[in-house]
């Protein structure tokens, strides 16, 4: 592998003045600079990242931090993240926590020692130690999706609790008054506030929450089945629901997958929709209903904040909340008590 004094000799200049080409520290005159860039394109040079965040103090690399990377929602929020940190020149460290925060805690951990300059959190849900390794870090952060109580960092996420009135609202305006909800962790905010959500457009609606028509699951297509088949199994077929609000679009696929192993047909006997409008929703079977979240305005925003604050750290800290919109597909349609 070929190093600065071999640039250096190869272009007859000092090896000073290769670093100032490459790092853009002083005037080099043109003829100068395009003779050192010839060589480095000639002898494959690559210049060291970790001799050059000393003399910055910057590494330009963010670490970010996932529950889940099974999740197709997770991937379009990666994409706007890793598209503006590019074009700022940033590299970006992916970390998949399994949502286990105890191996989140580990990877904050990790990603400190390798000196990121900022870090992007998805939470997987409360847990002490990972709030005190967080707090203990030092580098800026930004908080995605997932609230982190008590943490000063800078956060971007959907209005959860308007998505799931407006999911909910839409079975109502179909007409279902026996409505289900399947809903994802109640540790994590986002799915504590999407059931608020839900009990919200009922209370509106004159209807009383029934606590037999919920049930909480991982939000994972096996959860959802899960969920789906209990509630099943719990009513007669007069007091089952005719229509239920799966807190992501995960778990709106297993239950509609559970509701066509009982024998129910999608929408006729069992409305569905569910949250987040990932790209496989439009091809289920049938096309999911689902709550549009702004997936890579949420990370291209989420990197922006983050990139701010590491010129800026002592800016205000930063709440950048985005609203949900309601995209009707198959899954979904008017209630027929005569079908049932």
């Amino acid at each position: 592998m070929s190093t600065i004094k071999d640039v250096a000799l190869h272009a007859q200049v000092s090896v000073a003045t290769v670093s100032h080409v490459v790092n853009d520290t002083r005037f080099v005159s043109e003829a100068t600079r395009l003779r050192v860039q010839q060589a480095i394109a000639e002898l494959r040079y690559v210049p060291s990242a970790l001799a050059r965040s000393l003399k910055s103090n910057r590494t330009h690399t963010v670490g970010m931090m996932i529950p889940n990377n099974s999740n197709p929602y997770f991937a379009e929020i990666i994409r706007g993240i890793e598209d503006t940190c590019y074009g700022a020149g940033f590299n970006v460290i992916l970390c998949n926590s399994d949502d286990d925060p105890l191996k989140q805690s580990t990877y904050v951990r990790l990603l400190s020692e390798k000196q990121v300059d900022g870090l992007i959190v998805l939470s997987s849900g409360s847990d002490v130690e990972l709030l005190d390794t967080l707090r203990a870090a030092t580098m800026p952060q930004v908080v995605v999706d997932r609230e982190i109580d008590d943490l000063a960092a800078d956060l971007v996420e959907v209005n959860h609790e308007a998505g799931g009135f407006l999911a909910t609202q839409h079975l109502l305006q179909l007409g279902h008054r026996r409505i289900a909800c399947i809903a994802g962790p109640q540790a994590l905010s986002s799915a504590r506030q999407r059931v608020q959500g839900y009990q919200r457009a009922l209370q509106e609606a004159g209807l009383a929450a029934d606590d037999q028509l919920l049930r909480c699951a991982d939000f994972t297509s096996a959860g959802g089945h899960a969920a789906m088949t209990a509630l099943l199994d719990a009513a007669s077929p007069a007091d089952r629901p005719s229509a239920v609000f799966a807190s992501n679009d995960l778990m709106a696929i297993g239950a509609i997958c559970a509701a066509a192993a009982k024998g129910l047909s999608i929408p006729g006997d069992l409305s569905v929709i569910g949250f987040d409008d990932i790209a496989l929703a439009a091809f289920s079977n049938p096309p999911l209903s689902s709550i549009v979240q702004p997936k890579h305005q949420t990370g291209e925003l989420a990197a922006k904040l983050l990139l701010q604050r590491i010129t800026q750290p002592d800016r205000e800290l930063q709440r950048a909340i985005l609203q949900p919109a309601l995209v009707i597909r198959q899954s979904t349609g008017p209630y027929v008590g005569a079908r049932r």
